[in-house]
């Protein structure tokens, strides 16, 4: 028996939540959206993610407000998905996530350092800038490669792209 999507009968955002973001893929998807991946070739490429899933998740994130769906060609039609202000508000999460998951289940700690881009220094746990003080808005935040991981022996253009040090926020398009 499939488990369904929803908490029914937690009266908890927790639970509200997880319905949202909780699926397989669905915050790996957003991960990349933070990256800078906006084009749907771009997340198959990167997260090697079943087509059908990875169009399952956009439209949910889409509907629900979490992104955007903006038409970049006319001919053919070719749309990317950019993080709308809900969505950049998952940062916090996204980035106490990723610190948890690489101080207890990574065996040779976090693969990314999250750094304030304007004065250089690692973000804390509660992603606030030890050296100005206060918390770094995503669009601040830079994410540098500490160690090479699974995914780095990827040869797809987006992993290349994400190589080295690269700022959130900026499509992959872009030069870093």
């Amino acid at each position: 028996m499939a488990l369904g999507k929803d908490y029914e009968g937690q009266d908890c955002s927790l639970a509200r939540a997880l319905e949202l973001v909780g699926e397989r893929w669905t915050l790996l998807v957003i991960r990349d959206a933070f990256y800078g991946v906006r084009r749907y070739s771009d997340f198959v490429a990167h997260l090697d993610i079943p087509r059908a899933v990875l169009a399952d998740r956009l439209a949910a994130l889409t509907a629900a407000g979490v992104l955007e769906r903006r038409r970049y060609q006319q001919s053919p039609p070719r749309d990317e998905y950019v993080l709308t202000p809900m969505g950049r508000d998952l940062w916090p999460a996204v980035h106490a996530l990723s610190r948890w998951g690489g101080r207890y289940l990574s065996p040779d700690g976090p693969s990314k350092l999250y750094t304030h881009a304007l004065c250089g220094s690692p973000l804390d746990q509660a992603g606030t800038c030890p050296e100005c003080g206060g918390p770094v808005p995503p669009e601040d935040v830079e994410a540098r490669p500490v160690r090479p991981t699974a995914c780095d022996r990827r040869d797809d253009p987006v992993t290349r792209l994400l190589e080295g040090p690269r700022r959130l926020l900026r499509p992959l398009t872009e030069p870093v």
